[in-house]
């Protein structure tokens, strides 16, 4: 019987139909193609067993002078750096209160809503949490309850006054430990932090000890008073309000952790005001909160995309493991015309000069220019006067667009995109310091994050293509374009970011697919063979390896290590890739494949006996859609096991075409397809 070697076209290509892809790859997830052969994608693990709160953002690695290896962090909530397997919170402050301008109120409980505050009191309860029984006290009659899950109270007996009565379940009863803040104007919102310092214990269970520490602010009454939750209850001692030394200091507040389309009713996200204030007329899509970030040196200066500007100073740290909070850029000694709002903040690596992109005028501060673009003195952090003849900072202004959306840095110029166009900015030296000329109009980019710099050549996402920029704007021909941006969730298109996997020649895009809200899913480019794959990872943040050993990647409060297992944090990780048909007889014949001759390594696996599945489908018939899928027409199909050992497996199938399919879901496998070879024989019609 004749061998047909199995030769496929390298890359995924889904564009097209299936029977006009013959020959190539088909469909496939969490595989990448290496000279031209599909292969398993590495896996991943915990980088850290620390966690951190919020989505991440941004991330940016670096060494200080002190030879300490950081990772900087900017989620939606909080702001960190990584160091030794913990992460250290250095958000920044946005106000503090004058001493005794905050005070506290204990929140007694109510049993079913249909009991004052005043007339309950719980006793049997200490600082641990909710007891698992004891009694409530509502005026003279006492109920006694046992078995509290959660909040829900199973048992509910009265009758403590000599008196029995009725047995009452699944009665609502809400144990509170939360403390009233009062504070004129505090200015925060729901899920923000704040950190109390000098109060007095409210003279029971509420002890200073319990009071002096950071709190999630959990729902804002009005713009006077909050609530904290302490976990521990208050007993009827508790009657103090803080005392007249009571500071707190208030966090910048979280941003929106998704982005939020439309105007007036249920624009912007819920809960972002107090009860009873006034809705925005409308809520711009791309409101979630975004950071860019760069190095002044060992320090770090971080800008909230059209938000504040702010600098961590290694060095007024006692220690790596004891940081000072960043502060705001223009609060630095010395600062002059500082920028206040900006929508990016860099530090030219060949001038030195700190640019604000999207920022307030010199002469117009804290009102926001979004095509606005100020760059500081050369080497300094605070003078940025354009005004003053002994300095070099000035700025420019882009004409084209509505605003910037993002700036990457090159070796000899930073590429500014705007929502309309895309323009180059140089260094000139003085007089001038920078100029800028515009490289392309009509370009667009679907997120501030989707562009990146890989070795001088600048790959972005835009709202319908990719492109690369070597010197010159080029689409890049992409053959899954239509399965990417059909399966795109656009409207929360700004979570969209451009990721570097330097070892395998990659740049990924991940994004949240379908009605996903968050990023979900991923396409690669493989722009040393100039071939694309996908499949279904979420990643919110990610930085190639350099400062650490292995790229790293930010999902669900956790930082993960990729390229240094085979599976995913413990678990298997799924990997597949199928063909589109291939022609295996001619006319009106059939042909019959009695066995296939796998060629297939699995070098890196840990498993002990390393399996991956073979699956041969037989179609009878051709054609289909572009959203084909690998089911239709299929008339047999045979799947088997394949080991490393394995030599050939028989089949008994008959058809006018076949689909080959290697799939592996179990731990420790890894794998790389060779070209398998087919038994194949002319076979009758019938």
């Amino acid at each position: 019987m004749p061998l047909s070697r199995l030769k496929f076209t390298p890359g995924i290509v889904q564009d097209v139909t299936a029977y006009s892809n013959t020959g190539g790859w088909y469909e496939g997830s969490n595989v990448r193609f290496r000279l031209g052969f599909p292969e398993k994608i590495g896996g991943w693990r915990k980088f850290s067993s620390s966690t951190y709160l919020g989505s991440v953002r941004d991330m940016k690695a670096w060494t200080t002078l002190q030879a300490e290896r950081l990772l900087s962090v900017g989620t939606n909530i909080k702001y960190y750096y990584y160091y030794s397997d913990a992460f250290y919170d250095i958000t920044p402050i946005r106000s503090t209160t004058a001493a005794g301008d905050a005070t506290f109120s204990d929140v007694t409980s109510t049993l079913d809503g249909s009991i004052t505050a005043s007339a309950v009191t719980i006793t049997l309860v200490d600082a641990s949490g909710f007891p698992s029984s004891g009694s409530i006290i509502i005026d003279s009659e006492q109920i006694t309850y046992n078995g509290i899950v959660g909040e829900v109270l199973q048992s509910c007996v009265r009758g403590a006054n000599g008196t029995t009565a009725a047995t009452h379940t699944n009665t609502t009863a809400v144990f509170s430990s939360s403390i009233l803040v009062t504070d004129t104007n505090h200015g925060a919102i729901a899920d923000a932090y704040v950190t109390f310092s000098g109060a007095a214990s409210l003279g029971g269970n509420i002890t200073a000890t319990v009071l002096n520490k950071e709190y999630e602010i959990t729902e804002v009454p009005s713009a006077s008073t909050y609530f904290i939750e302490t976990g521990v209850f208050a007993n009827a001692s508790d009657v103090g309000n803080g005392g007249a030394s009571t500071v707190a200091a208030y966090q910048i507040n979280p941003g929106p952790d998704s982005a939020v389309y439309g105007t007036g009713w249920g624009a912007g996200t819920w809960g972002r005001g107090t009860w009873g204030s006034a809705a925005s007329i409308s809520a711009a899509g791309e409101n979630l909160r975004l950071w860019s970030q760069d190095n002044f040196g060992e320090d770090l200066i971080a800008c909230i995309r059209d938000g504040g500007i702010y600098y961590w100073d290694r060095s007024a740290s006692a220690s790596i493991t004891s940081p000072q909070r960043m502060v705001e850029l223009s609060s630095l000694a010395n600062a002059n015309a500082t920028p206040t709002v900006a929508k990016q903040i860099m530090v030219s690596d060949q001038s030195r000069h700190i640019l604000a992109f999207g920022c307030d005028g010199e002469f117009t501060p804290g009102v926001q220019d979004p095509l606005l673009i100020r760059f500081s003195s050369q080497e300094s952090l605070t003078d940025w006067s354009a005004a003053s003849t002994t300095t070099t900072a000035g700025e420019l202004r882009i004409g084209s667009g509505s605003e910037i959306v993002q700036a990457v840095e090159t070796r000899q110029q930073i590429l500014v995109f705007t929502d309309a166009s895309l323009t180059a900015i140089q260094y000139l030296g003085p007089p001038f310091t920078f100029g800028m000329q515009e490289l392309a109009y009509g370009t667009t980019l679907i997120g501030p994050n989707a562009v990146i710099n890989i070795n001088d050549t600048v790959y972005w996402m835009a709202r319908n293509q990719f492109y690369g920029f070597d010197g010159v704007v080029r689409p890049i021909e992409c053959p899954v374009l239509d399965y990417v941006f059909t399966d795109l969730n656009e409207q929360q298109r700004a979570k969209v970011f451009a990721a570097s996997n330097a070892e395998f020649y990659e740049v990924t895009w991940f994004y949240p697919s379908g009605s996903s809200l968050e990023n979900d899913s991923y396409v690669s480019y493989n722009y040393k063979e100039n071939l694309w794959s996908y499949g279904n990872i979420g990643r919110t943040g990610w930085i190639d390896r350099g400062s650490f050993d292995y790229p790293i990647g930010a999902a669900s409060n956790y930082l993960y290590e990729h390229e240094v297992t085979n599976d995913a944090d413990g678990s298997a990780l799924t990997a597949y890739i199928e063909s589109a048909p291939i022609d295996v007889s001619e006319g009106e014949s059939f042909s019959f494949i009695s066995r296939i001759l796998p060629d297939i390594t699995f070098d890196t696996s840990t498993a002990d006996s390393p399996t991956v599945s073979f699956t041969v489908k037989m179609q009878n018939a051709m054609g289909g859609s572009i959203a084909q899928t690998s089911s239709k027409n299929v008339s047999q199909t045979a799947t088997t096991p394949v080991e490393q050992f394995t030599e050939q497996v028989y089949l008994r199938l008959r058809g006018r075409s076949m689909r080959l399919r290697i799939e592996s879901d179990e731990l420790g496998v890894a794998w790389r397809l060779g070209t398998p070879t087919i038994d194949v024989r002319t076979d009758g019609r019938r």
